[in-house]
């Protein structure tokens, strides 16, 4: 089946989601992330992800919090491209990440840059995620950022 452009209702609403993730990832909100991410399988660089619990846990246990709550991270997203399957209430998004990352007594460094793919699902009338899956192709000083 072909893909086609979505309408640019569906397309807003795809587009704050993805924003949102970013937010929420660097207000250091992990059950927000968590919460957004509730039927989704996650993929990153190890075992795909699911659910609400599974996804807060990971981010949680993964990513360096500092005294002010956050991760000290800016994920800039950029280069989005959205697209649904024609007749199906499924899309499909591809997007740039660049991470930033600033701890005290530091500057502000890249630390990352990536590709998200991800799938939606028109659910009860609603866009939600199903599938993100983050590609990490550019790899910075991340110690300050991921726990060992």
């Amino acid at each position: 089946m072909a893909r086609v452009a979505v309408d640019p209702v569906d397309g807003r609403v795809i587009e704050n989601l993805i924003f949102r993730y970013a937010e929420l990832v660097d207000d250091g909100d992990f059950a927000g992330v968590g919460e957004l991410l509730a039927d989704t399988t996650y993929r990153g660089s190890g075992e795909p992800l699911r659910g609400r619990a599974e996804i807060e846990q990971w981010f949680r246990d993964t990513l360096i919090v500092y005294p002010d709550g956050t991760p000290r991270t800016q994920h800039v997203t950029t280069n989005l491209a959205i697209e649904r399957e024609a007749d199906e209430d499924e899309a499909f998004a591809r997007s740039y990440v660049t991470v930033l990352q600033a701890v005290p007594g530091d500057v502000p460094r890249i630390i990352a840059a990536g590709r998200y793919h991800d799938r939606f699902e028109r659910h009860d009338g609603a866009w939600r995620w199903s599938e993100r899956t983050v590609k990490i192709r550019l790899l910075g000083d991340v110690s300050n950022h991921l726990r060992p």
